[in-house]
């Protein structure tokens, strides 16, 4: 089969996706585990624990535990020997009821931020030496737009989708392709509360351009094309996945 007739193919690659117990991450690794990844899923607890398969790894971890992250990375090169692709789509969104609460500020920014700094290194490092790979930095419309009462998720992604840039920069010599993912309001466990307030549900559809909430299926297509061929000239971008909102204007 010529290149051009599979350029999305995501077989036997070593795909790692944090955050994957549920919601969009579990969608993500499922899709890539079904067209024959080999995915490791990283989450402190699990919906339900993915079936044991010859390509699967399934590791508790809480990604606060900043330090011990190059330990998790060990355990996965020693199950499969490299790393292709990466998908940091753990995060929080901590609400309180004094916004600028410097706890809540510590622990969005340990998982959202500091947690895929470090994976993102030292992948990098073993990316690098095995001729390249791909990493997608799963942002929001909180790294783009002002939304009230959550500063430190806001900030959090919008210092990842820096992050992006800068890693792009500095590891394309290497082969290695560094791509933002910018999901819009996902119906998740994470805005659950959101959509099922019919009036927040109406106010939010409306200010998209499809007129409806995303689902985390939404998000499978965009991470295949940004971890497989198809996506070969593209680094240091960002893909918005978000029904049109950040485009609509009045």
């Amino acid at each position: 089969m010529s290149k051009i007739n599979n350029i999305f193919d995501v077989k036997k690659k070593v795909v790692v996706v944090s955050g994957s117990g549920r919601g969009n991450g579990k969608a993500i690794a499922d899709a890539f585990s079904e067209r024959g990844s080999y995915v490791c899923f990283i989450d402190k607890e699990f919906d339900i624990i993915p079936k044991k398969k010859k390509n699967h790894l399934v590791i508790k971890f809480d990604l606060q535990n900043t330090d011990k992250i190059p330990d998790l990375i060990n355990e996965i090169l020693s199950k499969f020997d490299r790393v292709d692709v990466l998908v940091n789509n753990a995060g929080v969104s901590l609400c309180s009821q004094t916004p600028y609460d410097e706890e809540i500020l510590d622990k969005t920014l340990s998982v959202n931020f500091k947690a895929a700094y470090k994976l993102c290194h030292i992948t990098c490092l073993s990316m690098a030496k095995n001729g390249g790979g791909a990493i997608i930095n799963v942002t929001s419309l909180g790294a783009e737009l002002g939304f009230p009462g959550n500063p430190a998720y806001q900030t959090s992604k919008a210092a990842l989708k820096q992050l992006t840039k800068a890693l792009a920069r500095d590891w394309g010599r290497h082969g290695i392709r560094v791509n933002n993912l910018c999901p819009g309001y996902i119906i998740t466990s994470m805005t659950k509360n959101s959509y099922m307030n019919d009036s927040l549900r109406e106010e939010r559809s409306q200010r998209m351009i499809l007129g409806r909430w995303g689902t985390p299926d939404d998000l499978i297509g965009p991470c295949i094309f940004l971890a497989s061929n198809a996506s070969a000239y593209i680094t240091a971008s960002d893909i918005y996945v978000d029904g049109g909102w950040t485009s609509k204007g009045l």
